[in-house]
């Protein structure tokens, strides 16, 4: 059986289920003192990740509200729905978009500020500061800058910059956890200005990282450089995962397969997709003005 008042605040059945009435009624003296603690939030965020199996030592903070943006700063379809309509609209399987030389005008505009953001966020960042406190920089930064961040309530994402800390790979949401010496950390900037996207990032060692942990950061930076040493026309966009992976793995690393690099331009994701590991199967060759990340 479930405990009433358990189910009613919304604690999740792991910890609110017992197998007989007896053994609920005999529990009792102690497991009521588990509903004066158990705030409806707090069961909402145990409920959220209960089961999830974590692939290490991180746990999720608490995650503040949305920031808002001011009206006269240009703003994507999905600012108000969370919904990418344009995106949704567009045919991922179709042929790259070519920009003209004033649509490059533009999204190297929106590069060029994406990066004084993201060099005042890497400059922020400091043991003991929460991953929440560096999206109040990057949204403020973005603001400054006339700029909607990309990232804000893109299907429903709840901030206006990606973190992601040692394990987790990419697209971390920023929390109340403060940052620990030796951590690694990715900020992913991605801006919008006057209807074009810029996307980009790096990753910051805070305080004293390990060994390991350099090695890390510094063979991703090598893959990073031979991957952009090949791009001019005619190179398939396939052959970029074979030389990253060859360079991961002379290091003893691997390519992650999950997530993969995107043309980006009028809209936040478009066509090329850009997969990093070896034998994949990406379509397309590149050509003057194409624009991926």
């Amino acid at each position: 059986m479930i405990c009433p008042t358990c189910k009613k605040i919304g604690v999740p059945p792991g910890i609110s289920s017992f197998c007989t009435q007896d053994c609920f009624k005999q529990y009792w003296p102690h497991h009521k003192g588990l509903h004066k603690m158990f705030t409806v939030d707090a069961a909402a965020k145990a409920d959220k990740f209960f089961g999830y199996k974590f692939s290490g030592a991180l746990r999720p903070g608490t995650v503040s509200a949305m920031r808002t943006v001011p009206d006269h700063i240009a703003r994507p379809d999905y600012w108000s729905s969370g919904q990418p309509v344009s995106e949704q609209q567009a045919d991922r399987s179709a042929k790259i978009p070519v920009y003209t030389a004033k649509e490059i005008e533009g999204i190297r505009l929106a590069c060029r500020l994406g990066r004084e953001v993201l060099d005042i966020a890497g400059r922020a960042i400091r043991v003991g500061m929460t991953t929440d406190e560096i999206d109040v920089v990057v949204h403020e930064a973005c603001i400054e800058r006339g700029c909607y961040p990309s990232p804000l309530n893109y299907y429903n994402f709840p901030k206006s910059v990606c973190t992601s800390v040692n394990e987790v790979i990419c697209h971390g949401i920023p929390d109340s956890r403060p940052l620990e010496d030796g951590d690694i950390l990715n900020i992913d900037i991605s801006v919008f200005k006057d209807g074009f996207h810029g996307d980009l990032n790096d990753t910051f060692l805070v305080g004293n990282v390990d060994a390991d942990g350099v090695r890390l950061v510094k063979t991703a930076f090598e893959c990073l450089a031979t991957a952009m040493a090949m791009v001019k026309p005619g190179t398939m966009y396939r052959d970029l995962g074979r030389e990253i992976t060859a360079v991961a793995e002379e290091q003893g690393m691997s390519v992650v397969k999950t997530y993969c690099g995107h043309g980006i331009g009028r809209l936040f994701h478009t066509t090329p997709n850009v997969p990093h590991y070896a034998k994949n199967k990406a379509v397309g060759i590149m050509k003057p003005g194409h624009v991926f990340t």
